[in-house]
């Protein structure tokens, strides 16, 4: 087949999304198919894409968007239609940027189906930000965009049963994203991470926390819990802060952490990526994340692939997949069960090493890249030449 991507910036550090469009890019042309990429931004393409050798996948860098309104111009409107032509399928990404409709439209005057990843944005929680003008962009138009798709994709059950009733005539799908396993194919080494900071091996018991810092993210319970903790004379927890974040947040959150009087127990690493970022998961005891909506979570995966068990609430998108893992406590989004969670392991009531090994097993087996590869095969192939198919159904591939 013939399949291309498009989302409009390819950029890690707006989060896991634009990582999962190359990791699916790169998946399908190593399966044999024409895997294609159109974007306005390819900050994170890899660079031997970029140089059009036909061994790669084809990258169309399209002229930014503009306007208050982040609308195509002409001219890549004309781009989006030369590229798209060439294709039998164009998977997009995203609910809310207007570009998406333009492309979405080139796509129904060529008879180009297209698939619509929703990446979270149609969930409860984030429904309830900005709702108003959200509820407006489906009514002008965001409701045809995903009931005219061929398919509207969801990376886990929960995340279709929260998002179907914004396009109630259209087609929902359920596949994971694809991860890159191959990093974890061997379980991660810690040494690295112990080395660059030594007081993770001093520590008795160490807690990661490794996401951006955003509101979002909740680390503010976290910082809580470990108070509580402290007053339980579980002073030897520490905790380590991977990510970046906005200035102010990120200021307001060290201050909470010294007014409660923990600082001594946080460690901030700033950005860490790579090889160093797995051995980090390796190197701590359990992984937290008391977030408020997390759509598929590649920490997660990241984290029961390097065999380190994770802490997280029940406001995540794949927390009954989590959970089945063996490597999972979910929980309410609440610093008293954050702070009981991590005494669970410290204590022993938990045993770390036999759920991190559960978990690792499962997240090898069950988000295996070239099983989902073929259940996103399956979608394309099931739409391509038929978009009417399956019209207003939903179901589970």
């Amino acid at each position: 087949m013939r399949i291309a991507h498009y989302m409009q910036d390819i950029d890690f550090t707006r989060g896991g999304p634009p990582r999962a469009v190359i990791d699916q890019v790169a998946t399908m042309h190593a399966r044999g198919h024409q895997a294609g990429l159109l974007t306005t931004n390819v900050r994170d393409v890899p660079a031997s894409w970029l140089n059009g050798t036909p061994d790669q996948p084809e990258v169309v860098q399209l002229p930014a968007v503009r306007g208050s309104f982040g609308r195509h111009s002409s001219e890549g409107i004309a781009g989006v239609r030369e590229a798209v032509a060439r294709f039998d399928i164009l998977h997009m990404h995203g609910v809310w940027e207007p570009a998406n409709l333009q492309v979405a439209a080139v796509c129904r005057r060529l008879n180009i189906p297209y698939v619509v990843s929703l990446r979270g944005m149609l969930d409860d929680w984030s429904m309830d930000q900005s709702s108003l003008r959200k509820r407006i962009f489906l009514a002008i138009g965001g409701r045809r965009y995903l009931e005219q798709a061929a398919a509207v994709h969801c990376t886990a059950d929960a995340e279709l049963e929260q998002s179907r009733k914004w396009f109630p005539r259209g087609t929902g799908v359920v596949v994971p994203n694809l991860i890159d396993l191959e990093p974890y194919t061997d379980a991660p080494d810690p040494a690295s991470a112990l080395s660059t900071w030594p007081e993770i091996a001093e520590s008795p018991f160490t807690v990661l926390f490794l996401s951006r810092i955003q509101v979002k993210k909740g680390i503010e319970h976290l910082i809580d819990a470990i108070a509580l903790l402290r007053e339980r004379g579980h002073q030897d927890v520490r905790v380590i802060i991977a990510g970046t974040g906005d200035d102010d947040y990120v200021a307001a959150m060290r201050a909470r952490i010294k007014a409660a009087g923990v600082a001594d127990q946080f460690t901030w690493t700033g950005h860490v990526g790579g090889d160093l970022k797995n051995s980090l998961y390796a190197a701590c005891d359990v992984f937290a994340l008391p977030t408020s909506q997390e759509n598929f979570g590649f920490v997660f995966f990241e984290s029961l692939a390097s065999g380190t068990p994770v802490v997280t609430t029940d406001l995540v998108d794949t927390r009954h997949e989590i959970e089945r893992s063996g490597g999972g406590v979910i929980i309410p989004q609440d610093a008293n069960r954050f702070a009981e969670a991590i005494v669970s392991f410290v204590s022993g009531e938990r045993d770390g090493a036999t759920m991190g090994a559960a978990g690792r097993t499962w997240t090898l087996h069950n988000l295996d890249t070239s099983k989902v590869a073929a259940e996103f095969e399956a979608v394309y192939e099931s739409r391509v030449g038929d978009r009417s198919s399956d019209s207003g159904t939903n179901r589970r591939i």
